[in-house]
C-alpha cells in the first residue's frame, strides 16, 4: 500500500502581515498553485501576496493534519483577539 505524507503549510507576504495556513499531500505543487493563481486576484493568497512559504509540517495521517491546521488557525485568532 502507498503511503502518502499531508502537510500543514502557512504562507505569508513580503512584509509577514498575513498568514494563509493550509493541507496538501503535494506541498510543492499546492505552492505552485497559489503562486499560478496570483493574477486571477480572486484567491485569499492572490490578493494579500501571500506566497512565502513560512513553515511546514509532514503527517502521516491527513486527520492529524487537518487536526493541526486547525489548531493553527484557533491559535491565530487568539492572538488577533477572535474566539
Amino acid at each position: 500500500m502507498l503511503q502518502r505524507t499531508f502537510y500543514v503549510y502557512i504562507l505569508t507576504n513580503q512584509n509577514k502581515t498575513v498568514l494563509y495556513t493550509g493541507v496538501t499531500n503535494h506541498l510543492e505543487q499546492r505552492i505552485m498553485e497559489h503562486w499560478s493563481g496570483s493574477t486571477s486576484g480572486t484567491s485569499f493568497t492572490a490578493k494579500y501576496k501571500a506566497f512565502y512559504l513560512l513553515l511546514y509540517e509532514s503527517h502521516q495521517y491527513i486527520d492529524n493534519a487537518i487536526r493541526r491546521e486547525k489548531e493553527i488557525r484557533l491559535e491565530k485568532g487568539k492572538e488577533n483577539g477572535i474566539d
